[in-house]
């Protein structure tokens, strides 16, 4: 009786698999690969974003091609050396054609199939759309300011910075804008988002200092858990940084800001300190950074320098200030309590 391995359909004793199968009777029964002949996905007319994963994103035809067919690729578990290429063409607005090669190998045998594939664009009006279209928004964010009205200059300033910011960031089709509009002593905006609201909320305290208060409130239930719309007000400080202040009989710089308050910074000596946002509530502005001035400096000995003031171009001496550099060519100086003051935190690139 003979000892040599045969296939156990056909006899067969040319090379075997390892579940003892000729090429011929393995490759009868294995398939390397399948994959749909048609490919249904959904585009919104409205935005030209696709439905992927779940999800509604903007995509260029060949990486879109790309992620149809990794979705929709079936491959046998036991291939090795897998290869997938494929040539898209675009046949219309809802039509592109795919000719797909597979290759790889299984139980050493190796295996190739060619595919035509129709990946065909049906109408879906994505979720963002939906919700654009039916006014809908998690968050309303409230730009005030403490104590007085911004002005048209301040609220084009702070709007900017959502722009900015959406600028900057990856795509996210839920950081909408609903509405927006002037209100009583500021502006409202209705956002898409929650993130979004926090997210802004995030870089105008750092940009413009203030503080920020969230509320929430429930607006609905869905499937037994609460839905609820957030408000996010941020007041803006009075002052700026830059601006000259008093605070307990003193005159400060705003120098920087921090979550609790602005660091400020005394102007007679070398002092910095933080003050809470309560503290700077006594505080009254005595020169904006708008009314300060860069000036050249004329001559200048160890203490002092001359400067020719931009009101009427006359020459004024104004002491130097505790952070002079002797290499600098320039002062900023305000007019505060009836004479010229050199201001501190002032720098200056200087040429070599």
């Amino acid at each position: 009786m003979s000892n040599e391995a045969f296939c156990i359909v056909c006899g067969d004793t040319t090379i075997l698999s390892s579940n003892r199968l000729c090429e011929a009777c393995f490759r009868k029964r294995v398939i390397l690969s399948k994959i749909p002949k048609i490919i249904q996905q959904f585009r919104c007319p409205k935005c030209e974003s696709y439905e992927i994963r779940g999800r509604w994103s903007t995509m260029d035809h060949e990486p879109l091609a790309d992620l149809r067919i990794k979705d929709h690729l079936e491959v046998d578990e036991r291939a090795e050396d897998v290869n997938v290429e494929f040539d898209l063409q675009v046949i219309d607005d809802r039509t592109n054609r795919v000719n797909l090669d597979v290759s790889g190998t299984i139980d050493n045998f190796f295996f190739a199939n060619n595919f035509e594939i129709l990946i065909q664009t049906s109408n879906a009006i994505c979720t963002p759309c939906t919700r654009k279209d039916g006014a809908y928004f998690e968050a309303i964010v409230q730009l005030r300011s403490a104590g007085r009205k911004l002005s048209e200059n301040e609220l084009r300033e702070l709007r900017g910075t959502l722009d900015e910011m959406l600028g900057g960031m990856e795509a996210d089709p839920m950081f909408f804008v609903t509405q927006e509009g002037i209100v009583t002593g500021g502006w409202d905006l209705q956002l898409g988002s929650k993130s979004m609201a926090r997210s802004w909320g995030r870089i105008l305290t750092k940009t413009f200092g203030g503080t920020i208060k969230e509320t929430s409130t429930v607006v609905g239930m869905r499937d037994g858990i609460e839905i609820t719309r957030l408000t996010v007000s941020y007041r803006k400080p009075a002052y700026a940084v830059g601006d000259v202040v008093k605070l307990s009989n003193n005159l400060w710089l705003i120098d920087s800001w921090q979550k609790s308050g602005p660091i400020i910074r005394r102007l007679k000596f070398f002092q910095r300190s933080g003050a809470s946002w309560r503290d700077m509530e006594k505080a009254r502005i005595i020169c904006p950074l708008s009314e300060q001035y860069v000036v050249d400096i004329m001559n200048r000995d160890s203490s002092a320098a001359e400067v020719m003031t931009p009101h009427d171009y006359t020459m004024a001496t104004v002491a130097l200030p505790y952070d002079d550099d002797i290499k600098s060519t320039k002062l900023r100086i305000a007019f505060i309590d009836d004479q010229w003051i050199a201001l501190p935190g002032f720098t200056q690139e200087v040429d070599v």
